[in-house]
């Protein structure tokens, strides 16, 4: 039975073997990582964002239509789990 080792690199590259696979230009890959980063930080801008929205007292509709959703999405995805 395998095991997962706690600190294992979840990208897969630690497992490539140099020999057979040549170095290249690792630009792309680096941009996959920032734009998935980026999108983690919108995320969590919007989260605070509704959140504040729904202290300052703004309807569950006012929020959906500011995201281009319905209310009932809106408050399902932001609402308190």
């Amino acid at each position: 039975m395998a095991t997962l080792k706690t600190n294992h690199d979840r990208t897969g590259l630690d497992q490539l073997d140099p020999s057979t696979h040549p170095a290249r230009d690792a630009a792309s890959f680096r941009r996959i990582i920032a734009a998935r980063n980026q999108l983690a930080d919108a995320e969590q801008e919007m989260r605070e964002a509704v959140r504040a929205a729904r202290a300052a007292g703004d309807s569950w509709t006012v929020i959906g239509a500011a995201l281009d959703i319905s209310r009932q999405a809106a408050q399902q995805r932001f609402g308190e789990r």
